[in-house]
């Protein structure tokens, strides 16, 4: 049984409580300054000897967080995003900590096993000039991000395979875009869990692939499975380096 310590107790935090015995985890402690009754600050006593600490908070916060764990060497996963920029400096830090810390913008393995497809699709149709290529996400209106952590991740992705693209544009166009660029919108409202798509597009067809989330499960039971199997390791890990292991 893993000791889970959960960090923000949102939808996510309350999720990944309601869904952990299924994956053999028990949830230990919960922090969260922002909802009366439970632990205000990271601390060892109120990490309450657990095995890995979960933190889906806010972006305003995280980094605060990440820090404190990591003078804690505190076994971490991390599936809060906003915080990219400073992902260098923290998994320096978590490595010279000698710690487990793996990390995410999307904990969904069907939507890491979607961005195997867009890899493998964006080098298929980068030979083929006749296609273009365009992105679009979709997120509930209290989503605090945009774009979302997954767009940048799908984005860089689309870089990295495509001799053809050098270039992510995220504002509204107000001109054509220029043929090394590819425009990735946003899109927020509603309850959307969320929705990630990219097409290839010409004159004679169109291509598309998207992965839509049906429930927050899907994240929970991804940062269940993480944790399980960070649990045990030290050194900082993605999501996606877990699933190359799983696949391995």
């Amino acid at each position: 049984m893993i000791k889970l310590c959960l960090i923000g107790y949102g939808k996510m935090g309350q999720k990944i409580h309601q869904l952990s015995a299924e994956k053999s985890c028990e949830v230990v402690s919960i922090i969260d300054p922002g909802k009366a009754g439970y632990a205000s600050e990271i601390s060892l006593k109120t990490l309450n000897g657990a095995d890995v600490a979960i933190d889906f908070s806010q972006p305003s916060a995280v980094l605060n967080n990440l820090e404190n764990l990591i003078k804690l060497k505190q076994t971490t996963v991390v599936g809060t995003t906003g915080w990219d920029k400073d992902l260098k400096r923290i998994s320096q830090a978590a490595q010279a900590a000698d710690m487990g810390f793996l990390y995410g913008a999307n904990f969904s393995v069907g939507m890491n096993l979607f961005s195997r497809l867009v890899a493998s699709a964006v080098e298929i149709f980068d030979r083929f000039e006749e296609y273009d290529l365009l992105a679009w996400e979709k997120h509930h209106a209290q989503k605090a991000d945009s774009p979302s952590g997954t767009a940048i991740e799908l984005a860089n992705l689309i870089l990295e395979k495509s001799s053809r693209k050098n270039k992510v544009v995220w504002d509204r166009l107000e001109r054509r875009p220029h043929a090394d660029e590819f425009h990735f919108a946003s899109l927020r409202g509603g309850k959307i869990p969320g929705s990630h798509s990219l097409a290839f597009d010409s004159e004679a067809d169109t291509i598309e692939l998207s992965h839509v989330v049906r429930s927050r499960d899907t994240f929970a039971f991804g940062a269940l499975q993480a944790a399980k199997w960070i649990s045990d390791k030290k050194g900082v890990y993605s999501f996606q380096d877990m699933i190359q292991d799983i696949l391995c």
